[in-house]
């Protein structure tokens, strides 16, 4: 039963990146094009609090997407490491 759980923990967790990692690609683009219909900063910041935060920060990496902004430098990887405490957690007092 561990498995299984353990499985969709992961499953949900990869899926959760990948779309924080397209969204900050999309918000990228919108930006370059100069769309004013853009992804607000707090849903970045809600989507890297759910579990994603790996992915914006993989995201603001790889498309050089809201890297000078200080609250993103500081913000995103202490989600990284509130992510990796809160799943670590889950796994060992609460998944069985």
């Amino acid at each position: 039963m561990e498995l299984v759980s353990t499985n969709l923990l992961i499953a949900i967790c990869v899926a959760v990146n990948l779309l924080a990692f397209v969204m900050v690609g999309y918000d990228k683009r919108k930006s370059v094009v100069g769309n004013s219909e853009r992804m607000p900063e707090g849903m970045m910041f809600f989507l890297a609090s759910m579990f994603g935060a790996v992915g914006v920060f993989a995201g603001m990496q790889v498309f050089r997407h809201k890297t000078r902004k200080w609250y993103f430098q500081i913000g995103i990887p202490m989600l990284v490491i509130q992510n990796a405490a809160t799943l670590y957690v889950l796994n060992e007092f609460f998944i069985y």
